[in-house]
């Protein structure tokens, strides 16, 4: 879809409010004004009985971030004619338009907030004193033709986002299919089989069955979750595999949850194995399909680039707030980086960004991420990792870079250090919050001298309005 420009937006907003007297759009921004609490309030309870409302909201998401977030937004809509900054109120129904596009809000639920507010409103509007009842009927259109416009905007923008997210999904869905397919089919291979050998080693020795490791959780789980499933999303042997795995875990809880009975464990012996032959078998299968398509990430570290970063954070908050899994990200960037290029060249420094990006991949585990976003700053997404291990990671990978010696071009040498940002994902249903407040870790990890990591905490959370390098880069369609 075409990306209208905010000068047209602004102009259609501007064209809809012409007909209507100052009287009429002052008494409806001083209703607004006067009721914003009163709106959110009314809002957000008729939302949070929704069952397909109820996945992107919560008691305390609406408390803490939402119910300040929908007055604003009130606020903003209707004070666009009283002071004619209709190229604000435009720039604002974009970036709601694109939050919803992150988190994939539905239209028709955004549709139905607006025809509850749009009531309310009437009522409230039907409450008022001496005011004539033909100015009653004109500001009661108006309020219609505000709202609505807004809402056509965000939803312009919710489109133009939307289309550009499933184009990347369907470039990221290639791209995972297709990196380095022999190496990681025997990577995911070795990995399904190092978990059969611990089980079966823990089945030998008459260990405890809450000590047994689960497959789902195990280097290859987490690979098959958080990576296969998404690539190879309606092939059936994808949910054969799937299925293969929640049940072998399915009888390991059971077996833990009853007394032992004789020979049950011999019993889960050869059905591990025969489990782990299938699993295999739907593994080369897989990758079989993924043989003879192209490949594309940054072309230096070889790492992903931030073109699939949209596809990754949806896919993984998704999973987070469906699951209760934990999430966390770290942004990591080479201190003084620009001296390695001023004192040795640009040769130089990309080897050793090369050199750093081969480390910092090091630390990730078959589920998890690992980004270049460009220039010397990457991004590492740690799934089922919560706020403690992503920092112990962080802090490895920073001693780590510490310690090594970077081979320069010449066969010199030269040492480097990282700062690194690192934050949790704290339950709202927008990634970009998760990214910005690890930035902000980031930046206060430089101003504190570098060569650190810090976790994120109250002081690094973003605000409504921020617009920082996250939103401009990540709506960049590059």
């Amino acid at each position: 879809m075409p990306k209208l420009s905010n000068e047209l937006l602004a102009q259609r907003w501007k064209d809809t409010c012409s007909p209507y007297a100052e009287t009429e759009v002052l008494l409806a921004k001083t209703l607004i004004d006067a009721n914003t609490t009163v709106l959110a309030d009314y809002f957000y309870s008729r939302m949070l009985t929704d069952p397909n409302a109820a996945f992107f909201l919560s008691d305390q998401l609406v408390r803490n971030k939402l119910h300040s977030s929908m007055q604003d937004w009130l606020r903003a809509v209707f004070a666009a004619a009283p002071s004619g900054q209709f190229d604000e109120a435009v720039a604002f129904q974009r970036r709601v338009g694109e939050v919803h596009a992150r988190i994939e809000i539905p239209v028709h639920l955004v549709m139905r907030g607006a025809r509850a507010l749009i009531r309310r409103m009437h009522e409230l509007l039907a409450e008022s004193r001496d005011v004539a009842v033909d100015v009653l009927i004109q500001t009661s259109k108006y309020i219609n033709d505000v709202t609505l416009i807004a809402i056509e905007m965000m939803c312009h923008a919710y489109a133009v986002s939307h289309d550009r997210n499933a184009r990347a999904e369907e470039g990221y869905r290639l791209l995972a299919l297709s990196q380095n397919v022999g190496a990681e089919k025997e990577r995911q291979r070795a990995a399904l089989l190092d978990w059969e050998n611990q089980l079966m080693f823990g089945l030998s020795v008459g260990q405890q069955w809450r000590e047994l490791p689960r497959l789902g959780k195990s280097e290859f789980g987490l690979w098959f979750t958080h990576k296969a499933a998404h690539a190879f999303d309606g092939s059936p042997e994808a949910r054969d595999a799937r299925i293969h795995i929640e049940t072998i875990d399915a009888r390991l809880e059971q077996a833990g949850a009853t007394p032992e009975p004789a020979g049950q464990r011999i019993e889960l012996l050869h059905a591990v194995r025969d489990t782990t032959k299938a699993i295999a078998f739907l593994i080369d299968e897989l990758f079989e399909q993924a043989s003879n398509l192209e490949s594309g990430r940054d072309t230096l570290t070889h790492l992903l680039n931030r073109k699939y970063l949209h596809v990754v954070m949806s896919k993984e908050v998704a999973y987070a707030r469906k699951t209760g899994a934990p999430l966390a990200v770290l942004v990591a960037d080479v201190d003084h980086f620009k001296s390695i290029n001023d004192e040795h060249g640009h040769d130089a420094g990309d080897l050793v960004l090369q050199q750093t990006a081969s480390l910092i991949s090091s630390y990730s585990r078959g589920g998890d991420y690992t980004f270049r976003l460009g220039g010397e700053e990457f991004l590492v997404v740690l799934v089922d990792a919560g706020a403690s291990q992503a920092f112990n990671v962080a802090e490895a990978l920073r001693r780590r870079v510490e310690d090594k010696a970077m081979v320069l071009p010449d066969g010199a040498h030269v040492r480097i250090t990282l700062s690194v940002g690192v934050a949790a994902h704290d339950g709202h249903p927008d990634y970009q919050r998760l990214l910005k407040r690890a930035d902000r870790a980031l930046y206060a990890a430089k101003d504190e001298g570098r060569n650190r990591s810090i976790l994120a905490d109250e002081r690094h959370t973003p605000s409504d309005h921020d617009d920082s390098s996250w939103s401009r880069a990540l709506n960049d369609p590059a």
